[in-house]
């Protein structure tokens, strides 16, 4: 089966879309997923992106992913709680549900209840409404998340999208390939199952793939 690395942030308006929408369609498509979490504000910080300082930009962004939700059939309510998580303690608690083998379920309850019950993720009142419905001890859990090594697997992948090339949230990185934002995410689908127009075309192998011999390549 192939596999798609999907790289994404607590606190990303765009990440939500991709969030309620990839596994079904990762499933439809036989492909599977590998859910990584990612600080992008580091990343964003680096490139010298700094969207919260946009107003302009923040005001289109939401109406977009409204957009973007009704055509798609997301749920959505109004804009959610943002800039959230402050701490990053969402985020290091999805390292320890990565670790743990719940990362999706997490994370899709997560968003959920940030997105449509209005509730600000890194809070504890969130923790307590999300984990326990996953049979996860809210002290337990955290306890994990403060620890070094939450904070050292978010840095590693952070490391590893920075390596990628990726600068925002959400991306999608098959084989080495990378695709940013959600609207890009039935193209890395297409690219994992061997159907994208690049690869389906007879130039495919010599113009593209031939001159490009350093592309990072997706680890296992």
């Amino acid at each position: 089966m192939k596999q798609l690395d999907f790289f994404y942030f607590f606190g990303s308006g765009y990440s939500y879309l991709s969030v309620m929408r990839i596994g079904a369609m990762a499933k439809q498509s036989g492909v599977a997923v590998r859910w990584r979490p990612f600080n992008v504000r580091t990343v964003m910080a680096e490139n010298n992106i700094a969207l919260r300082t946009q107003t302009a930009k923040v005001k289109y962004m939401w109406r977009d992913v409204e957009r973007r939700a009704a055509t798609h059939g997301v749920p959505y309510v109004r804009p959610p709680t943002w800039p959230t998580d402050p701490n990053l303690l969402a985020n290091r608690t999805a390292m320890v549900a990565a670790e743990e083998g719940w990362c999706e379920a997490y994370t899709v309850a997560s968003f959920r209840a940030w997105y449509l019950e209005g509730m600000a993720l890194g809070d504890r009142g969130h923790l307590e409404h999300v984990l326990p419905p996953l049979g996860q001890d809210v002290d337990d859990v955290i306890a994990k998340a403060d620890q070094p090594s939450a904070h050292e697997r978010l840095e590693a992948e952070t490391d590893a999208a920075r390596n990628y090339g990726i600068f925002g949230a959400p991306a999608f990185v098959v084989e080495g390939e990378t695709f940013w934002g959600d609207d890009r995410l039935e193209e890395a689908l297409a690219w994992a199952v061997g159907r994208h127009k690049l690869q389906t075309s007879p130039y495919y192998p010599a113009v593209w793939r031939d001159e490009q011999p350093d592309r990072p390549r997706a680890k296992s």
